[in-house]
């Protein structure tokens, strides 16, 4: 096994956790912890790369395990989202969702077609800085901290941070692009963002962060 196969599924540990504390978050305040696009982009990459394009293991069994989870907060979102979003007409919800999951998968396999890239590292990564900026748009605009808790923050940040030192540390392609670096830089910069205005906010709720698992 390679460094950059150790230091991914490292990775991979610390964003099932994410997962499993933002399904666990979810069911105990009835709502849903992934901000829509994000959860959108992130089944359709999982599906993609799981079943489609599959990757070569472990990054496989990774990317299975990533799906399942995810099937588990899309539930809670299907679920909670219409009364969260007070949405009137359901039916409408739910055509969001397939058409918002039709539309990542296509961007994510012609975005991978043109910048031919395989692994779709490029997608992965651009997802990840658009779910690091729309978790704080949805620490804002829900105003709470339902779905949330300072253990998804910090593993969320982490799981990336292994997953950025590995591309740019252990490959050569994408170690060498510009677009990559700024990625790398920009993920760290709004998951630290998060990490403190998300702090800030269960203290001010009188919410003892460490203690909100």
């Amino acid at each position: 096994m390679t460094i950059f196969d150790q230091i991914m599924i490292g990775s991979g540990v610390c964003w099932t956790l994410t997962y499993l504390l933002i399904i666990r978050r979810g069911i105990m305040d009835m709502s849903y912890g992934m901000p829509a696009a994000a959860l959108f982009a992130n089944l359709a990459w999982e599906t993609i790369y799981s079943f489609v394009l599959p990757h070569a293991a472990p990054q496989l069994i990774i990317d299975r395990v990533w799906f399942a989870f995810d099937v588990m907060i899309l539930l809670q979102y299907l679920r909670f989202g219409p009364v969260l979003k007070r949405v009137q007409r359901t039916w409408t919800f739910y055509l969001e969702f397939i058409l918002g999951f039709a539309l990542a998968c296509l961007l994510i396999v012609f975005l991978s077609d043109a910048l031919k890239d395989k692994y779709g590292a490029y997608a992965a990564f651009g997802q990840n800085l658009m779910m690091s900026v729309m978790f704080i748009v949805m620490l804002r605009e829900r105003k709470s901290v339902d779905g949330q808790s300072i253990y998804i923050a910090l593993f969320k940040c982490l799981g990336t941070l292994l997953a950025s030192i590995a591309f740019y540390t252990q490959t050569k392609t994408y170690s060498q692009s510009p677009l990559m670096q700024l990625l790398f830089v920009a993920i760290f910069v709004y998951d630290i963002l998060y990490i403190v205005l998300l702090y800030r906010e269960l203290k001010l709720r009188r919410i003892r962060p460490f203690r909100r698992i």
